[in-house]
């Protein structure tokens, strides 16, 4: 290993029991015999790519698809394979799972392998958005999760909420909320439904009950007070955390730090450049490389990322990665939006406010590229 900043290590797992309507990430039912070939792969790409970039990785997330499909036996030949070939302790190790079964031996298993850290898909603590979203599990299911994975000795728990979905409301929004501080839980993750194009939501749009962006808006700033009430305090703009269990690998893609995606549809930024594996486990497996994406790492692309997160962009930050501090046509932009309650006034900071992160897309292009 040299002795370059320590990267993140993401494995994508491709394999889900079905399709939700509305996700659109690379996913597909795997079979005992594909995800056995997968597993064999990913390992074989673990000790390439180790020998390749010799950087030790101090975070791993399994992320998907469901990765608790593949189950704990190749769950942990793949924690023991990044931790030969990319650093023994990883300081930090998620898996994702779905609560639609139990898992309390899963749960077991993988915490013994190395596993400290899990996120659940909840989405909802309300049974009738649960079933508009075609989720597979109940409330009382995903607390069952949670209570199987604290006796297996995971402390760091988060769950997943989706925000504005058909039908919802500020009073199930609160019960959701409610539903998380209660469960014990040290981080959630509330992302504003999207409807992606090619899937089943996009085909059946105009039958959805979905509120307009004004609604969206109301909703998403009630989440994050209803959050902020209950003790987890927003870092970035779908992420909020008790203090000290932010998500330390999601941290290193919004401080634009360098991190090495493995799998169908993962992306990588490392040693400046951008890359990614096409959306094809059949290509995967049969060995094919990944394919560029051109470079990264630029104030622009900087900027743009830390200003997703509550902290923003600092002084401080800028002039330890680019020898410069924020430029003052930014900073100047920054504080005309502060009246419209859009950006907030720092020390040292450019800062979004929740009103902000709504409309992140549109403001952080204005204060970029404003003359």
């Amino acid at each position: 290993m040299n002795s370059q900043p320590k990267i993140g290590l993401y494995l994508h797992v491709p394999f889900c029991d079905a399709k939700c309507p509305y996700c659109d990430f690379y996913s597909m039912r795997g079979s005992e015999e594909r995800m056995e070939e997968y597993t064999g792969r990913m390992i074989a790409c673990l000790a390439e790519w180790g020998a390749k970039c010799r950087r030790a990785a101090d975070t791993l997330y399994f992320g998907g698809g469901t990765p608790s499909l593949l189950g704990a036996r190749r769950i942990a030949a793949l924690i023991g394979a990044a931790r030969e070939h990319f650093s023994p302790e990883q300081e930090e190790i998620t898996v994702e799972v779905n609560p639609a079964r139990d898992l309390s031996g899963f749960l077991e298993a993988v915490r013994a392998a190395g596993a400290n850290r899990l996120s659940v898909g909840l989405q909802s603590a309300n049974e009738e958005e649960l079933r508009l979203l075609g989720r597979r599990h109940t409330a009382q299911q995903a607390e069952q999760t949670v209570r199987a994975a604290q006796k297996a000795g995971f402390g760091n728990l988060s769950l997943d909420l989706m925000l504005a979905v058909p039908g919802q409301t500020k009073r199930s929004i609160a019960e959701s909320a409610a539903f998380c501080a209660q469960a014990g839980v040290q981080h959630v993750s509330a992302y504003l439904l999207k409807i992606e194009p090619h899937t089943a939501f996009a085909k059946n749009r105009a039958a959805l009950a979905l509120p307009d962006d004004d609604e969206a808006g109301e909703l998403y700033l009630y989440a994050c007070a209803e959050l902020e009430k209950r003790g987890f305090r927003q870092y970035e703009i779908s992420n909020f955390a008790r203090p000290g269990f932010e998500s330390r690998h999601n941290l290193k893609y919004w401080h634009c730090e360098e991190y090495l995606g493995l799998g169908p549809a993962a992306h990588s930024f490392l040693d400046g450049k951008r890359f990614y594996y096409e959306r094809n486990l059949r290509r995967f497996l049969s060995g094919c490389g990944p394919v560029e994406d051109g470079t990264g790492g630029g104030f622009e692309e900087y900027a743009m990322l830390a200003l997703r997160l509550a902290e923003g962009l600092t002084e401080r930050g800028c002039r330890a990665r680019f020898g410069h501090g924020i430029p003052e046509k930014m900073k100047a932009a920054a504080r005309r939006y502060e009246a419209a309650g859009l950006t907030r006034p720092g020390d040292g900071a450019v800062r979004l406010t929740p009103k902000g992160f709504l409309v992140s897309n549109t403001l952080i292009a204005e204060l970029l590229y404003s003359q």
